[in-house]
């Protein structure tokens, strides 16, 4: 349906912040993954978080791209609830990089035990507000116990990430869950638009997933995939957001129609732009 070029070279750009270029680089253990490479040291990664434009850290409504981010989480906020509540309604809950708080908030409104953890501090100027004390440093995240610890698009941005996931696993209570909601640099969306597609988002992406590789991380921490659930909306706002960075005229029309092609394709080879992982502690 649309013609799909090759990645040129393996570089992405910082289209958010910088302009730095970067490269994607097959990880060496994990198959199916790719690095951001350079990585940028842990204490360089703030300023690559400082901007307006990066939604995910804001409530705000005050351009497109911000009321649409908006409409979808209000949607998606409910579509994670159902996944979460989907074998039995959680009594604990942790939500590692709760962003604003919306989803903590929602949960303690079903009454449900639950906490956040969200080490930037513009987005927990945000969620302090909403969810209170139930608000964790990253000391106490480590302290208690929980059925279920969700992670949504956060552990591609962790230096540490095979080490966060071990650690978490260890707060989880016998039979607990933990949701990964990840991009797929597998999907047609990623396919089409190569290095200005807006889920590398490098380098606040520093890993970059794929099934296979979630895949794998599960049978080395000892987990059992129960579910693969696609996250439909992504598509539409991350060709929407790739349009922006190819400064396409038409890319409002076009990327609409990426994004569904991108979703039927992915009806029959399962590989949606976003997908969500529920994975139980054997």
């Amino acid at each position: 349906m649309f013609h799909v070029e090759q990645l040129k070279n393996n570089q992405v750009k910082d289209f958010l912040v910088t302009g730095e270029k970067f490269s994607l680089v097959i990880d060496d253990e994990v198959p199916g993954m790719l690095r951001t490479m350079p990585r940028p040291f842990s204490t360089e990664l703030d300023k690559y978080y400082d901007s307006k434009e990066y939604i995910s850290h804001t409530d705000g409504e005050n351009s497109f791209f911000e009321i649409l981010y908006q409409r979808v989480k209000k949607y998606n906020l409910a579509y994670k609830k159902n996944i979460v509540f989907s074998s039995e309604k959680p009594k604990t809950a942790l939500d590692y990089g709760c962003g604003t708080g919306d989803f903590v908030d929602l949960l303690l409104k079903e009454e449900v035990q639950a906490f956040g953890y969200e080490p930037n501090s513009n987005a927990l100027k945000l969620a302090k507000p909403k969810i209170g004390d139930n608000l964790l440093s990253e000391s106490e995240v480590f302290t208690k116990k929980y059925d279920v610890i969700t992670l949504w698009h956060v552990l591609e941005h962790i230096p540490n990430y095979d080490l966060i996931l071990s650690e978490l696993l260890k707060c989880l209570n016998p039979g607990g869950r933990i949701i990964l909601a990840l991009p797929n640099h597998k999907s047609y969306d990623a396919n089409f638009y190569k290095n200005y597609w807006a889920a590398y988002d490098a380098p606040r992406h520093l890993w970059h997933f794929s099934p296979t590789s979630i895949k794998y991380l599960a049978k080395k921490f000892g987990m059992i995939i129960e579910q693969v659930k696609p996250m439909y909306f992504d598509a539409f706002y991350v060709s929407l957001l790739s349009e922006k960075y190819k400064q396409n005229t038409f890319g409002i029309f076009r990327a609409p129609l990426v994004a569904m092609y991108s979703n039927f394709k992915a009806m029959f080879t399962k590989q949606y732009s976003s997908l969500i992982y529920v994975m139980k502690k054997k």
